[in-house]
């Protein structure tokens, strides 16, 4: 019985658990969580953006994550997390501008607040995740209206239905950190946009090499240490499932690092830190649904695959579609989420398995929930960003100032000054 009960509580979409009393090492536990997460965007993934691109766009490509986190920031307690987590399966209903939470007011043993500052660092990540595909050619102004813009109509609704109560599209899947909420959602959102914008002036035509791999390696190592409070902290507690979530994080991210590199040196005889480093984040992406779920074999398995995959997705089948998705944004989060969607039914612990679990039963939900997810992103996605782009004056920026730079052409900087 007590392992069941662990099952139903790690499996609950929202979230939400019985304690009905606020607990203070909960607490304390998802306010290092939250800025944990927090730290990823406007620090981890920037570095990790800012070096694998060309150093006349550096400012530019950070820019975007800072500026991500702020609007997303601010449209997520206005209106996103009022659609995401509004009550039963009318989205938006009560929490605009967060009316009727109080400091007193819990969820779970935490406080709603808290939980609403937590999720928005996922919504601001998502967004922020989405510009690796669109950068070195897409208006800062562009991008930033789009980023309100998505968090509020794209993002908000997935969340809704897989954690926020939305019964009519909730197929039941398990998806304990947003594999398909961030991942999957902001790596087909950042496709999408970079097929729409069309390719750099220069893409195949001249190397493109990153600014600073150097960067590269530090940003993933941040976003490796913010991860902890992304997978861990979806617990909302300091508990065992946080602690099982801790190590299957680690385990699988280091699996990924190997995983690159192992089909890099076969491939290419070479083991570079810029593949290591994005292998460790094939490998953070690939557990972060099953981080809840599966256990130290299955994030072997995961994260290794994970890192594989990334390095499949980028080094071959990049080039089959011919899309010039900047930074890999899709084959890195959206290719290997998909993946970590399907593992997640395929490596559940049992104790973690709901009652008269049937692993093909679950693998139907999860397909279910990723082509969700695909479709509606992909559509919404484009929407958003017609009318960003004509709010703007145009989403791409001219041939000069594609030439020069966007650091110097719309920030009037330069990432060093020698």
């Amino acid at each position: 019985m007590k392992r069941y009960l662990l099952g139903v509580m790690l499996l609950l979409p929202s979230f939400v658990f019985a304690e009905d009393a606020l607990s203070g090492s909960d607490t304390a536990w998802m306010l290092v969580a939250t800025a944990l997460v927090m730290l990823m965007t406007p620090a981890g993934l920037a570095l990790f953006y800012g070096g694998l691109t060309r150093s006349k766009n550096v400012l530019n490509t950070i820019g975007m994550s800072l500026g991500a986190y702020a609007v997303a920031s601010l449209v997520w307690v206005v209106v996103g997390y009022s659609i995401a987590f509004g009550d039963g399966d009318i989205m938006g209903s009560g929490k605009v501008m967060l009316s009727g939470i109080t400091s007193e007011t819990l969820k779970g043993s935490i406080p709603e607040l808290l939980f609403v500052a937590f999720q928005g660092t996922f919504a601001a990540i998502a967004v922020a995740i989405a510009s690796g595909s669109m950068i070195e050619r897409v208006k800062f102004s562009t991008y930033m209206v789009f980023a309100a813009l998505w968090v509020v109509a794209v993002y908000a609704p997935v969340t809704h239905w897989a954690w926020g109560g939305g019964e009519s599209l909730n197929f039941g899947e398990i998806d304990f950190a947003g594999g398909t909420v961030v991942h999957l959602n902001a790596g087909v959102a950042g496709f999408v946009v970079a097929m729409i914008l069309g390719r750099r002036r220069d893409y195949g035509k001249a190397a493109i090499k990153p600014f600073s791999p150097i960067l590269v390696a530090l940003g993933a190592a941040l976003l490796w240490f913010g991860w902890f409070g992304f997978n861990a902290g979806s617990a909302l507690g300091a508990n065992g499932v946080a602690a099982s979530a801790f190590l299957v994080t680690n385990v699988a991210a280091a699996l990924g690092v190997l995983g690159w590199l192992v089909v890099e040196w076969f491939v290419y005889k070479k083991a570079t830190i810029v593949g290591g480093a994005s292998g460790a984040v094939a490998g953070l992406v690939a557990i972060t649904p099953a981080s809840g779920t599966a256990g130290v074999e299955g994030a072997i398995i995961i994260g290794l695959v994970g890192g594989m995959l990334g390095f499949w997705g980028v080094a071959k089948l990049k080039g089959m579609f011919k899309v010039d998705d900047s930074l890999d944004a899709f084959w890195i989060h959206g290719l290997v989420g998909i993946w970590g969607s399907v593992a997640t039914a395929i490596f559940i612990v049992p104790y973690a398995m709901p009652e008269a679990y049937e692993m093909g039963s679950q693998l139907l939900k999860q397909f279910q929930a990723i082509g969700l997810t695909i479709v509606y992103s992909a559509i919404a996605t484009a929407v958003v960003y017609y009318v960003a782009s004509a709010v703007t004056g145009g989403g791409r920026v001219d041939d000069e100032s594609e030439s020069r730079g966007l650091d110097e052409t719309i920030h009037g900087e330069k990432a060093l000054n020698l």
